[in-house]
């Protein structure tokens, strides 16, 4: 009788590892869509679900990648690519002459507010809803999932779906194999930023999602 109880528990955790991320990225869309002009403060309950997931487990700040650990090693192995692909960006923007015209300092502040917002994505990307598909799905599959939740709540912004599908994909990745937030959180933050500040807003639509993006 105790093995069948384990095993119901077990089956039963699996079954809320996978929809429990599910669940809220959908909310997260109601949120976009619909609660955020009428109930702009509905982000707290919706914020409060994965925090209360993580309590329920044991899951610590660090567990989900809060942690220097393994800093130092991103920054070596892949600071030189971002840096990089940041510098194609900029290359890019002033041969097209899309470069937004912003001054330099303001591109400063705008990039230092933006970091914790990346760093808050990643978060619920990967220490929230990739750590729960990982318990029932193999890595790669639970990447790709991940990052097509993440890529639909940009809807219907085609140019950031692909976008964050692809990076998304990506951040998942690089995050089974070192599970350190901060790196991703400054990855997104910069190119984040290079992308608001490089693509017209022709195609990023001043990079909003959900009814915004028809305002743009």
């Amino acid at each position: 009788m105790a093995y069948n109880e384990t095993g119901m528990s077990a089956r039963i955790g699996r079954k809320l590892a996978i929809l429990e991320p599910i669940a809220v990225f959908g909310l997260i869309l109601a949120y976009i869509w619909s609660l955020r002009s009428h109930h702009p403060a509905a982000w707290a309950p919706i914020l409060a679900l994965p925090l209360a997931s993580h309590w329920w487990r044991g899951e610590g700040a660090a567990a989900l990648g809060f942690r220097v650990q393994n800093l130092t090693e991103c920054l070596r192995r892949f600071a030189p690519a971002l840096g990089f692909l940041a510098l194609t960006l900029l290359a890019s923007g002033l041969l097209l002459d899309t470069v937004r015209p912003v001054a330099l300092d303001r591109a400063a502040l705008i990039w230092a507010i933006y970091l914790p917002w990346g760093l808050f994505q990643q978060y619920l990307l990967n220490g929230y809803c990739l750590t729960r598909l990982q318990v029932v799905l193999p890595d790669r599959a639970a990447a790709l999932a991940a990052a097509a939740l993440f890529s639909a709540v940009h809807a219907p912004n085609w140019f950031l779906m692909l976008v964050t599908l692809v990076a998304g994909y990506a951040a998942a990745r690089l995050y089974s194999s070192y599970r350190n937030l901060y790196f991703l959180g400054l990855a997104h933050g910069t190119l984040g930023v290079l992308l608001f500040l490089l693509v017209p807003d022709s195609i990023s639509h001043h990079l909003a999602i959900g009814p915004g993006w028809y305002g743009h």
